[in-house]
Parts: C-alpha cells; sequence; structure tokens
C-alpha cells in the first residue's frame, strides 16, 4: 500500500464516519423532537407549578403574620395571668392580715 492509497483509505474511514455520525444526529433529533402537544403539556405543567408556587408563598405570609398576632396575644395573656396571679397574692396576704385581725379581736382581754 503506497502513500496515495493510504491516503484515499483514511479519507473513505473519515468520511463514512462521518456519514454515520451525521445519520445517528439526524435519527436522534427525529425521535426526541419535541410535539406541540408536549409543549403545550409542559407550558401547564410551568403554569400550575408558579401558582403552586405563589399558594405556598402567600400560605408561609398568612403563617408568619398569623404567628405574630398568636405571639402578641400570647404575651397580653402571660402579662395578664402575671397581673392576676400579684393581684390574688395580694388578696390573699389581706385575707390573713384579716383573719388575723379577726383572731386578735375575737380572743377576750384578759
Amino acid at each position: 500500500m503506497d502513500r496515495l492509497q493510504f491516503i484515499i483509505a483514511i479519507a473513505i474511514i473519515l468520511f463514512v464516519a462521518f456519514g454515520l455520525g451525521w445519520l445517528a444526529h439526524w435519527v436522534v433529533a427525529r425521535f426526541s423532537r419535541v410535539s406541540s402537544a408536549d409543549l403545550g403539556e409542559m407550558e401547564a405543567l410551568a403554569r400550575a407549578l408558579h401558582d403552586a408556587e405563589e399558594t405556598r408563598d402567600q400560605a408561609i405570609a398568612y403563617l408568619q403574620s398569623r404567628e405574630t398576632e398568636l405571639t402578641g396575644q400570647l404575651g397580653q395573656t402571660e402579662a395578664e395571668l402575671r397581673s392576676a396571679m400579684e393581684g390574688l397574692r395580694e388578696a390573699r396576704a389581706e385575707v390573713e392580715e384579716l383573719r388575723a385581725y379577726i383572731e386578735q379581736m375575737a380572743e377576750p382581754h384578759g
């Protein structure tokens, strides 16, 4: 095999490889082409996903505002409870003082 035959053989091999590569590309492109129905379905899915994300964001915002509101109510309730407990403590102390006074007054002087 002389030099010219070698060059021609290499050229033929490269041409066949190019042809097979192009054919394989064409076959893959032909079978993987996205149809308009698939595009419509993808757009519908994208819209549904977008709507779901918006709904999720609204739910998160609502929950955060509700949590803030409930935290405020809890703080207010705790303050009212402390106030009531303090009032009860004072009332018990006053009752004890009155009881002691009544017992003192009920004792015979003598």
